[in-house]
């Protein structure tokens, strides 16, 4: 089991990369959801990039918080869990693992539709989509999912399809350090695992809630660098939910997962 062991540990390691692409790509997103760079509705995927998905991920709904869902994810039975890492031709797949912070999420948006009903909704590093998926489920106005992986963006156009919904908006472009966009609801899981991301996220986000009033919800299992960042002083905890098995066993024994509420103070909010 390649990827479950050895190989798995190697491609969760590689998240530091990633985390400096988002630090790396920056700014160029309109402020107008419809003047984003995304796919959307009716945007056709490449063949040669949707046939490699299929054939390549398995379409799940157990296992995790949400099984109202399906998604295309890496299992054991599919042929890169024992592969080697570096035979992906797209790039780490983080896109295809459900972080267990984007399980949470998710899980509080679908038993509490009220928080985005109605509402504009941002998911930042939206990776499968799912917590996207669960807005648009729960009545969200507006969706617009940001992922700077383009796999990722298609992905999620092929889980929309698993779920019989429209594609929502997909930029990915790094918004991070960009203006403040006028969301309601901004939500994030998994994403406080690089120290200096943290910091860029920190201030971005304190810039929307003050610009715009923005409200901001945070999945995490309880990662060193989340609970470790200044960040962790301005949260609420909302709820903590128990992790299924296979979630704990994929996330090297994790037991649970928090949704937080980050709620700078007034004094912070004039950095």
């Amino acid at each position: 089991m390649a990827f479950r062991g050895r190989k798995w540990l190697l491609l969760v390691g590689r998240q530091n990369t990633f985390a400096k692409a988002w630090r790396g790509r920056r700014g160029g997103l309109s402020l107008r959801w419809k003047r984003c760079c995304h796919w959307s509705a009716g945007k056709s995927l490449d063949p040669e990039v949707r046939a490699f998905l299929e054939e390549n991920t398995e379409v799940t709904s157990s296992g995790h918080l949400t099984p109202e869902i399906r998604l295309r994810l890496l299992t054991p039975r599919c042929r890169f869990w024992r592969e080697k890492p570096d035979l992906w031709p797209y790039g780490d797949p983080f896109w295809a693992i459900y972080w267990p912070g984007g399980q949470a999420l998710s899980r509080y948006i679908l038993d509490n539709p009220c928080i985005v009903k109605g509402r504009s909704v941002l998911d930042l590093g939206s990776g499968c989509g799912a917590t996207a998926i669960a807005a648009v489920m729960s009545g969200a106005s507006q969706v617009l999912a940001n992922d700077i992986d383009p796999i990722a963006g298609m992905a999620m156009i092929l889980n929309c399809e698993l779920n019989h919904l429209n594609p929502f908006p997909i930029t990915i472009k790094n918004i991070i350090n960009s203006e403040a966009g006028n969301w309601d609801l901004i939500v994030l899981g998994d994403m406080f695992y690089d120290e200096q991301l943290a910091d860029s996220l920190h201030r971005w986000l304190r810039k929307c809630i003050r610009i715009q009033q923005t409200e901001v919800l945070i999945g995490d299992p309880g990662r060193h660098q989340f609970l470790s960042h200044s960040i962790r002083t301005q949260l609420h905890k909302v709820i903590e939910y128990s992790l299924p098995e296979y979630t704990r066993q994929e996330n090297n024994g994790l037991t649970s997962s928090i949704v937080w509420s980050y709620q700078p103070s007034s004094s912070l909010e004039n950095c």
